[in-house]
């Protein structure tokens, strides 16, 4: 999230007192407006803050959770990190600026995240440092005795935080290195997975991938996949652009791995997902045209009647129509391009052939656009 957008999302000056509509037609409105509105959001928050560690429910932990990813502190830790550190957490308000939170030297028995408002950190050397919505501080997630350096103080009033106790924050954050298992590869690693259960009954657990290099992410594709991320390709296709610099280097890898027997299958899932939701990503770039052309051939050769079906279908419902006007300099010049079909065949009118680098080509014609 943006600062400004994490901005919008403090919990000060919350309303205590209920306010009386004019007539009930008005409060029944209210009713319905009351699911949108962010001070809502703001007050549940703040309620399950309020309880105690015990007392809080499922879904008092979700909606901390929903809440607290948007926080930086918490950015860089796994969902059922994040899940464990809500249901210990403690809430804190500090009214008065300039009041003392932690003194230098002081030992430390918890980690502190800024919730609302900001605070300072006066270091011995006479530097300091301001913290705000969403920054920590606090302990290191260790046993061993730590003492603060600096003083923390607030600059604000009404601060508020929430705070884990130096117990729980070592427990949970060594729990996930415990529950983690790193694959290594040439003495590096080049994929992490963490152990998840998504229920309490212990039937849908396993592993889920959680970093990996871009390399290891495109081989899992075609790995088998846990119980608890089913949906792995699916979520590989939608964010592949953020670390690969093309789509080729996932299409030339399944072009590789669809000429072994045993992977044939599972390639062609990967192309037949990757074609219902993103076909944009061939109809727009013209070497993954040429990709998808590849592809089908090799259905084709291999005599995947079913599969080649599929794609087709997947192909036709999901291309968009286009003008493209072809300029010829004369009645006799050739058109570069072929069709196929027509009544006497008892189907449409196709591109059956296009001849590469020509005018055709580059006026956009591709085989299979229907006429």
């Amino acid at each position: 999230a943006t600062e400004s957008e994490m901005g919008d999302v403090d919990l000060t000056g919350l309303p205590e007192a209920p306010v009386d509509s004019e007539d009930e037609e008005e409060e029944e409105d209210e009713d319905i407006d009351r699911t949108s509105d962010p001070l809502l959001g703001r007050d549940v928050v703040r309620e399950c803050l309020e309880k105690e560690p015990a007392d809080k429910t499922d879904d008092d932990i979700e909606q901390l959770l929903e809440f607290m990813h948007q926080l930086p502190a918490f950015a860089n830790m796994t969902m059922s990190v994040r899940r464990e550190l809500c249901s210990v957490m403690i809430f804190e308000v500090v009214e008065q600026a300039g009041a003392i939170i932690l003194e230098d030297g002081q030992e430390l028995d918890s980690w502190y995240v800024i919730l609302n408002g900001t605070v300072e950190i006066s270091y011995p050397d006479g530097k300091s440092e301001s913290l705000c919505m969403g920054n920590s501080f606090g302990i290191t997630p260790s046993l061993d005795k730590q003492y603060m350096n600096g003083v923390v103080r607030t600059k604000v009033d009404d601060c508020q935080f929430v705070c884990i106790a130096q117990q729980d924050y070592w427990r949970i954050l060594n729990h996930v290195e415990k529950n983690t298992h790193k694959v290594e590869e040439e003495g590096e690693i080049v994929m992490v997975k963490e152990h998840r259960e998504l229920d309490r009954s212990g039937t849908r657990k396993g592993h889920i991938v959680i970093k990996a290099t871009p390399e290891r992410l495109i081989m899992h594709l075609i790995e088998e996949h846990s119980i608890v991320d089913p949906t792995y390709i699916e979520d590989f296709l939608l964010t592949y652009r953020t670390f690969l610099t093309s789509p080729l280097e996932v299409g030339n890898k399944l072009l590789e791995w669809f000429t072994v027997d045993s992977l044939r299958d599972k390639v062609t899932r990967v192309v037949l997902l990757w074609v219902n939701n993103h076909f944009n990503d061939f109809e727009g770039d013209p070497a993954m045209t040429r990709f998808l052309e590849e592809f089908e051939k090799n259905l084709e050769d291999t005599k995947m009647k079913g599969h080649l079906r599929l794609l087709n279908i997947a192909c036709a419902a999901k291309a968009k129509w286009r003008q493209i006007t072809l300029q010829k300099p004369s009645r006799d010049s050739p058109l570069f391009f072929s069709l196929l079909g027509g009544s006497d065949k008892g189907f449409g009118i196709f591109v059956e052939t296009v001849e590469i680098g020509s005018k055709a080509a580059e006026a956009g014609l591709k085989r299979g656009d229907q006429v």
